[in-house]
């Protein structure tokens, strides 16, 4: 996590920047230890206005949190509880995408195209529910069934990818961007 600070009208105290490190440092317990977050922190002093403004970036998330007290420390904490609602919402939001997307029915083409006065008709399909797993189990999947490719559920991207045999005796990934 890289935290940057501005300050506007005031010279900053160590234990204020020491403070707010602290404080904002714990917003990465919600992504891990190396998580890639950039949080701008800029801090300004309007008379009895201090204000704090503050930008999270990174593992697509774009988050911003501005509040204004008569203390800066104050003002900080009160934006680092605006960003950690924001962040749960965003956690729940994302798990409840994932609890959807579990329970999705796919349709897949299984059957040969079939030409009859020069046009290719459909003659069977099937649905199929993906499974979630990784790519490196997805793999070994698809070497056990024998087939010339497998439809799953990526875990780690929560998309529907594809796995297929090459012809040089590698696998290809298609993992489409919607």
């Amino acid at each position: 996590m890289h935290i940057a600070f501005t300050f506007k009208n005031f010279d900053p105290s160590e234990h204020l920047k020491k403070y707010a490190r602290r404080r904002f440092e714990k917003l990465g317990r919600f992504f891990g230890k190396a998580s890639g977050l950039d949080v701008q922190v800029s801090l300004s002093v309007d008379k009895f206005r201090h204000k704090c403004d503050v930008q999270v970036g990174g593992e697509g998330l774009q988050l911003s949190a501005a509040e204004q007290t008569e203390d800066m420390y104050a003002s900080i904490d009160f934006v680092l509880d605006k960003l950690e609602a924001q962040i749960k919402k965003h956690v729940s939001r994302v798990k409840e995408q994932r609890r959807q997307s579990r329970n999705t029915v796919i349709d897949v083409f299984t059957s040969r195209l079939q030409e009859e006065d020069g046009e290719r008709i459909i003659t069977g399909t099937s649905k199929f529910e993906p499974k979630p797993m990784h790519v490196d189990e997805a793999v070994m999947q698809l070497d056990a069934s024998g087939n010339e490719f497998l439809v799953f559920l990526n875990a780690e991207s929560e998309r529907i990818n594809v796995i297929y045999r090459r012809r040089n005796g590698g696998y290809g990934l298609i993992d489409p961007i919607v």
